[in-house]
């Protein structure tokens, strides 16, 4: 797309997809995707609200995961899809800044909450007698409220300077949205100083967390090998390890994404790993965390019969 063909502001985006055959059907499964991620989420949340079974602290901060999910996919893939029908890969200085922010937004809330969530599993399985006072309803809420504020401050922080630094030659982003080292590597000042700043942030709501997530598990491990039931132990184990396995699937490309120095970016790396927790990462969380769960699956159940149990 030529330069004089767009305002003097926008940025261009290169994309996801070329305009090939291949580049179709990959199009195509990313719509399916995108809509089937929209259905899971949405679904779980309806779920937890209806039945009362589901109203505990492990449920409602799933449905904050469910909520944020909805809105990062909604975020980035409803532009990409718009670009490839129109041809126009145009995004103006302010969508793309509402996209920055955004996307730092929930993903710096959605580590926090995974690291909440792991502390709730640790406190159920390791100290089942006392959850009900540590993992009280108005515990839940704190933490849930916690990752969006601290996630909010900590976007708003960088969307600010990002927006503020000049753009002086190319406003071309390799790739299928404004995200934050993308946007920042156009910028024609020294932004050496501030990427120390994204340093420190990096370390807070990534390494911080997942050391967390790690150490909890690691706790539950060792308190599930102490059980007797084989069959206990096996759901335990089967349990944990999906669980982890979501965990390094949204935290290493992220990890790798913000925290390697800006030199080492290449544009066909950050976009395979911003795949991973901008699309992939959504769509398997309810699978993972929830419809392997006999309570959730009781829910659907009830669902679609129509009939829930209330409480009294």
């Amino acid at each position: 797309i030529p330069d004089n063909l767009t305002a003097s502001t926008d940025f261009i985006l290169l994309g996801l997809f070329s305009a090939s055959h291949s580049s179709l059907v990959s199009f195509s499964f990313l719509v399916g995707v995108f809509i089937m991620t929209l259905m899971e989420n949405a679904l779980m949340i309806l779920l937890i609200r209806r039945d009362p079974r589901l109203h505990t602290p492990m449920y409602f901060l799933l449905s904050h995961l469910s909520f944020m999910d909805i809105l990062h996919v909604s975020n980035i893939v409803p532009k990409v899809i718009a670009d490839f029908l129109s041809g126009s890969r145009a995004i103006s200085f302010a969508g793309c800044g509402t996209q920055v922010f955004l996307s730092l937004t929930l993903l710096g809330s959605e580590c926090l909450l995974l690291a909440a969530m792991s502390c709730d599993r640790y406190v159920a399985i390791c100290h089942p007698l006392r959850y009900p006072v540590l993992m009280s309803e108005r515990v839940s809420v704190l933490l849930a409220a916690g990752c969006w504020l601290v996630g909010t401050l900590n976007a708003s922080i960088h969307t600010g300077l990002l927006l503020h630094l000049p753009y002086c030659s190319s406003r071309v982003i390799d790739h299928y949205f404004c995200e934050f080292p993308a946007v920042l590597k156009l910028s024609c000042a020294d932004t050496s100083r501030y990427e120390r700043g994204v340093d420190v942030s990096a370390v807070i709501f990534l390494l911080i967390p997942l050391s967390m997530i790690c150490a909890s598990y690691v706790q539950i491990l060792l308190t599930v090998l102490q059980m007797k039931s084989l069959e206990a132990r096996k759901k335990a184990f089967s349990t944990c390890s999906f669980h982890m396995v979501v965990v390094l699937m949204y935290y290493g490309p992220f990890i790798f994404t913000y925290m390697r120095p800006e030199s080492y970016h290449t544009p066909g790396q950050d976009k395979l790993l911003a795949i991973f927790y901008t699309i992939v990462t959504p769509t398997l969380n309810p699978v993972i965390y929830s419809f392997r769960n006999k309570d959730v699956l009781m829910a659907m159940k009830n669902l679609l019969r129509g009939s829930f149990p209330y409480k009294k």
